[in-house]
Formats: structure tokens, C-alpha cells, sequence
């Protein structure tokens, strides 16, 4: 499990701060932040659980609080890059795909589809006409590949967003120095018969029974998500953690604080 370019090794971590879906709510994201900073302590690693963008109206505003709130927290003493993980989720996913969409056996299909799960609202914060490429997408490959290369450049023209959208892992956990995993998190679930390089997509469409482990999955003491379709807030089962309480849905932003035991230390919701 050391490939990097998929999971994110939270190494030596004391805590593990998480973060629920965020929706683009940019302004929900600042009060979480601005309240969190008083309460880092060292030692602490910090995991974004996937879908940042999506459905909420805000997501250039989301993407620079999250730039820079890692910034920050990368400035504090003995901090390193590697602290703060950001996840892929079914958002991102769908992002990654729409770039390549021209590939696409029904591409228009396949867009219809994408904006009715909260798109939608990404394409038009970086000015993106849905409609648009709804026309360009029945119109050819052609027509489509300029499009998608027009947005491309439209992400590019703000600092950092590709980047971050181009480099999150499908997964994080922690790695203690006798080399034993302690916790695993993720976005939306994961499938318990397969091991963790396995999984593929199970990240962020494998929610449907995340909650009836009933072991330990791989050896982690406890699996944590951040996005649950019936959005209950803080749910603890005995080796699985669920943080949606609907944020992008009307609901609250929330983040906890676990120990490297996997039990809860603190908690934060905006």
C-alpha cells in the first residue's frame, strides 16, 4: 500500500483531523477553518474527504480557502507537505471525466448525467455555459475537444485549481512505526471484499453498506468517510465513522478529530 500516486501515508500521526464533503460551500469552509486553527495541536494531520466541488454555488472561492488553509497549516512548526491529504470524491471524479469526455461512447449522455448529480454548479463557477456543452457534446468529437480544452484553460486561469483537482489520492491512512495501519479514510466507502488497490470506483459509488461491517477491514481499527447519501451527521459504528450532516444539502460542514485509536477527540461543525 505505499503507491503514492493513489493514497495519501499520513505518517507519525498524533491526531487526524477530517473533513466532510464540502459542496462548495465557501463560506460554511471558512467558519470550519477559522475555528479549527485555534485548535490544531502538534502532531495533527489533516484529511479532506473528498467532494470539495459540486451542487454548492461557490467552488473558486472553495478550492482557494482549501489552497490556502494548507498553506498554513504547513507553515506551523514540524510540519510537512505530506500533513494534509485531499481525497478524490464522486465530484472530482465526475470533474476528471468531464475532461475527457469527447472519449466518451454517449458523451452527451454521460454529461446530462454528471450535471444532474451537482456538476452543474462547477462548470458555472468557472463560467461555463451546461448548456453549451450539451450542443457541443450531440455536435461531434471535434466540437466537444474544443470545449473541453476551453475549459481546461478556463480552470488554469486560477492558480492552484488544477493542481489540486489533478493530485488528489483515492484514499488515506495512517502508518505507525511499527509499519501497522491504525485508520483508513475515504469518501464515500469501499467494497470489504476487495483489498485496498482493488477498490477503483467503490471510493465514492461504494456507500450502500458501508455501515454493516462488522470487522475490521484490512486490519484498520476504524474506516472513516465523508459523504453518506442519507446525510446522518456524526455516525460511529464499532470500526466505521460516517461525518455528513448534509453540507451542499442544506446542512452543516463538519469535521472531527480522531485519535490514532480511532476514537473521536474533537469536533467542529459550521
Amino acid at each position: 500500500m505505499g503507491n503514492r500516486q493513489k493514497f495519501a501515508i499520513l505518517h507519525g500521526a498524533r491526531r487526524i483531523w477530517a473533513v466532510s464533503s464540502i459542496h462548495g460551500q465557501a463560506a460554511q469552509l471558512d467558519r470550519l477553518h477559522f475555528a479549527l486553527t485555534g485548535r490544531l495541536a502538534f502532531g495533527d494531520r489533516l484529511v479532506y474527504l473528498g467532494n470539495m466541488i459540486g451542487r454548492g454555488p461557490d467552488t473558486i472561492n472553495t478550492l482557494n480557502a482549501l489552497l490556502r488553509f494548507r498553506s498554513l497549516f504547513m507553515a506551523r512548526p514540524d510540519a510537512f507537505a505530506c500533513d494534509v491529504a485531499f481525497l478524490r470524491g464522486s465530484q472530482e471524479e465526475m470533474w476528471q471525466k468531464l475532461l475527457q469526455l469527447q472519449f466518451a461512447t454517449d458523451p452527451r449522455g454521460v454529461l446530462q448525467w454528471m450535471l444532474d448529480q451537482g456538476l452543474a454548479a462547477s462548470l458555472e463557477a468557472y463560467g461555463i455555459d451546461p448548456g453549451e456543452g450539451l450542443r457541443e457534446a450531440a455536435a461531434g468529437p471535434r466540437q466537444l475537444t474544443r470545449w473541453t480544452s476551453a475549459l481546461r484553460q478556463g480552470i488554469q486561469q486560477h492558480p492552484g485549481h488544477y493542481e489540486l483537482l489533478g493530485n488528489l489520492r483515492r484514499a488515506a491512512y495512517t502508518k505507525e512505526h511499527s509499519g501497522e495501519e491504525g485508520l483508513l479514510f475515504v469518501n464515500a466507502g469501499l467494497d470489504p471484499a476487495r483489498p485496498l488497490e482493488a477498490q477503483k470506483d467503490s471510493f465514492w459509488w461504494g456507500a450502500a453498506h458501508f455501515t454493516d461491517m462488522e470487522t475490521p477491514y484490512d486490519g484498520f481499527a476504524r474506516v472513516v468517510r465523508g459523504f453518506s447519501p442519507h446525510h446522518p451527521g456524526l455516525e460511529l459504528g464499532n470500526f466505521t465513522a460516517t461525518l455528513d450532516a448534509g453540507c451542499g444539502f442544506g446542512g452543516k460542514l463538519l469535521a472531527a478529530c480522531f485519535g490514532a485509536d480511532g476514537r473521536i477527540e474533537d469536533q467542529i461543525e459550521a
